[in-house]
């Protein structure tokens, strides 16, 4: 057993997790102040791409819990320059794609078109637009999946069980 390499690693996952945000788990809107990376254009197609991926459909969709927001701060704070600015490239592209395909912004197109621009990233053979599709979309899922309204309201989380029955019978 190597000691050093034990230790190591303890310290990195310490510091792991202490440099994860904490308002990343169990957040509400409210908790979120906007740092202003993208233009309002840019957040206006975030947004849009937020809504396709998780619409509100019958039950809560991205907007309504604030994913959009989420994703702002979340791309401000704990993303490299690199990365923020390659998102703001490929928000660019959808713009320009839906342009070219229906000859009409990206947010005003329907649900189906802008699942097709979408999915043409996700398959494309341009490196860029693919990462965008798989962190666009994964960031999108954890930020409703961890928002509050989806945790306690909806999943009906509880983070410590509120009683404790020593004593039940077991059908055996």
């Amino acid at each position: 057993m190597n000691r050093r390499n034990t230790l190591k690693n303890l310290m990195v996952a310490s510091g792991t997790l202490v440099a994860l945000p904490s308002w990343a788990q169990g957040w509400t809107l409210g908790d979120i102040t906007l740092d202003e990376i993208f233009t309002n254009g840019e957040q206006a197609l975030l947004t849009s791409v937020a809504d396709t991926i998780i619409p509100a459909g019958n039950s809560i969709g991205a907007l309504s819990v604030g994913v959009d927001t989420f994703l702002n701060k979340l791309f401000a704070q704990c993303y490299e320059t690199d990365v923020q600015e390659n998102i703001k490239k490929q928000l660019n592209g959808l713009e320009a794609s839906a342009k070219n395909e229906y000859g009409k912004s990206f947010p005003d197109c329907d649900q189906l078109q802008r699942q097709n621009i979408l999915m043409a990233r996700s398959i494309s053979e341009n490196e860029d637009e693919s990462q965008f599709f798989s962190l666009i979309k994964r960031e999108t899922i954890r930020g409703f999946s961890t928002s509050r309204e989806v945790m306690v309201d909806y999943n009906d989380y509880k983070v410590a069980p509120g009683f404790y029955d020593g004593c039940a019978d077991v059908n055996a």
